[in-house]
């Protein structure tokens, strides 16, 4: 299974609660360092028994070494990445606060001549050549799919309200070439305009041969051929303290085992939960320091 996609420096605080007005200043017991982005797919597949890559951009920043420590440490293979010079992972701020989270995020300008990235996508499918990968929807990123199906790796789509919001076309259109599509409930339900689940799930069938929406804390519902079924099998009664993540580990594990042939129930059941450790921990890929040794640039 191989992620694409960027990497995040996250600095996630605790429990607030509520967001500081202007000029006003708040304190949190609870704070971290910790690293995302396309690396929480990687790692929960690496962690669910598949082999597992990420394809990303890395550079000589404290993000780009947490990942590439974190990545080691995880058995996620980094050989379908490329290192640059400077900054190159994003940044994230994450406030969790009532029962959600807020984010400021800065993704640092990739230096003048960088090969477009869906385009250096291209080149690593066709070199790999993944049973899986794991993409976001986006310009270009139809092509890119038509292309994986030439080299026989299956797509696991997932998408936010970002995209949906700005090119919401392109989902449906890459929702259709996808062998599994991941959206949250609320994800479905603004993309389709369908007035329920069932609904928006009966719309999203006609895309995808595959469809499963992450439902959270009431897990998943997952649609196979002409079964829908509520999947509510490998939740874990944890203590909830950072939701970020949370979406990406499900999906790696649930590849990790469509990879390794398990039914799309058992699938969606480890998913639930990788789902459910990712929400216990703070920080995507949990706390971190800063790494001791030098990055290899």
């Amino acid at each position: 299974m191989l992620a694409f996609g960027s990497v995040f420096l996250e600095i996630v605080f605790g429990e607030c609660e509520r967001l500081p007005l202007p000029g006003e200043e708040i304190y949190i017991d609870s704070f971290a360092f910790s690293c995302g982005g396309a690396i929480n797919s990687a790692v929960a597949a690496s962690r669910a028994g598949a082999a597992a890559g990420l394809a990303t951009l890395l550079g000589d920043d404290l993000g780009s070494r947490l990942v590439e420590e974190h990545c080691a440490r995880e058995g996620v293979d980094l050989s379908a990445s490329e290192w640059l010079s400077g900054p190159i992972a994003g940044i994230t701020v994450a406030l969790n606060f009532d029962g959600d989270r807020a984010f400021i995020s800065h993704m640092p300008p990739r230096p003048p001549g960088q090969e477009a990235e869906v385009k250096r996508w291209a080149d690593v499918l066709e070199r790999v050549r993944p049973a899986w990968c794991y993409l976001h929807p986006g310009p270009g990123v139809a092509e890119l799919m038509a292309e994986a199906a030439t080299v026989g790796t299956r797509v696991a789509l997932d998408t936010n309200f970002g995209e949906i919001d700005a090119f919401a076309e392109t989902v449906v259109e890459c929702a259709r070439l996808a062998e599994l599509f991941l959206p949250t409930e609320e994800e479905l339900l603004r993309l389709t305009g369908a007035p329920d689940l069932a609904a928006g799930i009966a719309i999203a069938r006609a895309w995808c041969p595959r469809v499963v929406v992450k439902r959270g804390p009431a897990g998943a519902v997952a649609a196979e051929g002409g079964q829908v079924t509520e999947v509510s099998e490998g939740l874990r009664d944890v203590v909830v303290q950072d939701r970020t993540g949370a979406g990406d580990a499900f999906a790696g594990a649930v590849i990790a085992k469509l990879v390794r042939g398990a039914g799309l129930l058992e699938a969606v059941a480890a998913g639930n939960t990788a789902g459910s450790e990712a929400v216990a921990r703070l920080g995507s890929a949990g706390e971190m320091r800063e790494p001791e040794k030098e990055h290899r640039l």
